[in-house]
Parts: C-alpha cells; structure tokens; sequence
C-alpha cells in the first residue's frame, strides 16, 4: 500500500489516464469522453496510482438544488482485480468523501446492486448504512454509442 498514490485529477491530468489497469473502468477510457468530464468543475475523480498506473478511481458530482445545501454524488468505485482487499477503496472513498466537505457538501450519496457483496461492505465500513430505494434506468442510447 506504501507505493500507491491517491491523486485528484482536474483539467491538467488526461495524461494520468493513459495508463490504467485492467479493470478499473467497465469500459475503456476514451479520451473524448476523459476530456470532457475533467473540464467539467462539478466532476470529480480521485484515482490510486502504482508505478505509474491507475489501479483505482472513484467518481462523483457536486450538485445543487434549488431547496437543497450541495450535495455529492458518488457514481462509481473500482479497482483492479489485481489490487483488491488492499484497502485502495476505502482510501479513495476516505479521500471522496474528504473532498466532498471541502466542496462544502452536506451529504454523499451512492447506490449499488443488493447482491454486490464487496460495495455493501466497503460504503458499510465507512459508516454508511443502506437505505432501500427503487432505481429506474432509462437507456437513451445504444452502449457504447456516442
């Protein structure tokens, strides 16, 4: 654990995402994409570097509301396979939810699916408790299209 970096990634760090493990992302990154969510100030991504690798990330937004004190939501957390059960998640959701205070956010916020074990545990382990909800998903697009 010694040997991996956490570092905030804003509109001068593409490079950085150059070199990611297998894994860390669903898909992989696509500069475009990378781009436009870096330059955007209410995106945020911490990612864990080893050797010059990203074997982790988190993302999340920071939005406002009308009635509503900012709030942060947490849209995803991986790691490589390689690199699992080192403690990598929770120190990029440590360091998330961190960033998210001094953002000025009153709360975070993130769901996952009932039956992912390895999330429950890790968003329980930093002292989170799972509020039941119903999610609709909505394809607008083909994956992968745009």
């Amino acid at each position: 654990m010694v040997n991996v970096e956490i570092l905030l990634l804003g509109p001068d760090s593409l490079g950085v995402l150059d070199r990611v493990a297998d894994d860390v992302f669903d898909e992989p990154v696509h500069p475009r994409w990378a781009r436009a969510f870096l330059d955007d100030e209410r995106h945020h991504m911490l990612v864990a570097v080893e050797g010059g690798v990203v074997v982790g990330m988190i993302s999340a937004v920071d939005y406002v509301h009308p009635d509503k004190a900012p709030q942060l939501w947490i849209n995803e957390v991986g790691v490589a396979t390689s690199h699992r059960r080192r403690g990598i998640a929770r120190r990029l959701m440590d360091a998330m939810l961190e960033h998210g205070r001094t953002l000025g956010c009153t709360e975070a916020w993130l769901g996952t699916e009932t039956d992912n074990v390895a999330a429950r545990r890790l968003y329980e382990s930093v002292g989170s408790k799972p509020e039941p909800f119903v999610l609709y998903f909505f394809p607008l697009a083909e994956k992968g299209s745009g």
